[in-house]
């Protein structure tokens, strides 16, 4: 492939950054200069990536594995940035890694779920930053805490940094055995409640683990409104040097690319939006209706909590709480509701009912 003249790059990353879907591929690692630039040249030839990425700096859960390449990888994206036209992006997590990043030319940086965990690094990144115009993205946090996602943002945003996106990349959870990291879609659909003209993309590869179900977690992504995706590619996947089992090639992104179903957030067609308003109007009196049932609810917890207290009995009876929940399982199948969306409904009720006995216990 011969070296592309491109307009200004900063023009090139603006139109990049203001693509919807925005897709970005690459490698989980560069490796060698050939593994980089072979596997950019041949994102490049599917038409279907806007901005390559490669992990230079790898920070792993314990010592002893691939922690990266090091500085001497950054030549090589820049290199194939100047080979494909394409800008370039990699993950950093100290003041130092930004500004060999920035003076590599690197397009975009991009902040790690295991730097969002830590406020001081996110501070030391950020001050790096300051007065820096170079677009960033954030990932969520390995724990699913919403507040540390939230305050990765803020502390980029006071550093003055204009362009700013998120990555949902799936959280760490205890028993998960399905995914890498559990997708908890509710908690990255809060964060685009919070911030609804934030670009949000997701990271297929380190929710899934495995290369298997990744245009089943890309499709759900689109489907929830994402606005793009990372996904990890290799010229030989099974061979690369760190997380082997979540890259596909390139070929087989632009496989997957083309698999997925693109929806709109919404559209012009009048019986469309017609007929939805009638539907969201019966949602919204269906909605009023359940929270006058669940007020109702616990004024009669309330009630419970009188006599409990009058007859010194504890707030919490663990027999009748699995009778509610069997009951409840017993009901909702022939509902069609599944057992993970009862247990989820009922303890966010129950603990609402413990609150108020507890209240009334200690009045």
């Amino acid at each position: 492939m011969q070296a592309v003249e491109t307009k200004n790059m900063k023009e090139v990353t603006q139109l990049a950054w203001n693509k919807r879907p925005l897709i970005i591929s690459g490698p989980c690692s560069a490796e060698t200069e050939q593994q980089v630039m072979e596997t950019a040249t041949r994102l490049a030839e599917t038409g279907k990536v806007d901005v390559l990425r490669a992990g230079i700096w790898k920070p792993r859960t314990r010592p002893g594995s691939f922690e990266g390449i090091g500085i001497k990888g950054l030549p090589w994206l820049s290199q194939a940035k100047k080979i494909t036209g394409l800008p370039i992006t990699v993950e950093v997590a100290t003041g130092k890694q930004v500004q060999d990043a920035l003076n590599f030319d690197v397009d975009i940086l991009w902040i790690g779920a295991r730097t969002t965990v830590n406020p001081f690094s996110i501070q030391e990144v950020a001050d790096a930053l300051r007065g820096i115009a170079v677009p960033v993205l954030i990932t969520n946090p390995i724990n699913p805490d919403l507040e540390l996602w939230t305050g990765a943002l803020e502390r980029v945003m006071k550093a003055g940094v204009k362009e700013v996106g998120l990555i949902h990349r799936g959280f760490s959870s205890y028993g998960n055995t399905e995914y890498r990291n559990a997708p908890m879609w509710h908690l990255a659909i809060e964060m685009k409640r919070r911030y609804p003209n934030m670009m949000m993309i997701c990271d297929p590869s380190h929710i899934c683990g495995r290369r298997d179900i990744l245009l089943e977690i890309a499709q759900k992504a689109i489907d929830l409104d994402f606005d793009g995706l990372m996904i990890e590619s290799h010229i030989d996947p099974d061979k690369a040097w760190s997380d082997a089992s979540q890259q596909v090639t390139p070929e087989r992104l632009a496989e997957l690319i083309n698999s997925i179903k693109w929806r709109f957030e919404t559209t012009t067609e009048k019986e469309f939006i017609t007929a939805l308003e009638k539907l969201r109007e019966q949602i919204n009196h269906i909605d009023d209706e359940l929270m006058q049932l669940i007020g109702q609810r616990m004024k009669i917890a309330d009630k419970i909590g009188e006599y409990k207290k009058n007859n010194s009995i504890t707030i919490l009876q663990t027999n009748r709480w699995n009778e509610i929940l069997e009951r409840a399982f017993a009901k909702g199948e022939k509902l069609g509701l599944s057992k993970e969306f009862i247990t989820k409904y009922y303890d966010a009720v129950h603990m609402e009912s413990i609150n108020h006995q507890n209240k009334i216990m200690n009045s």
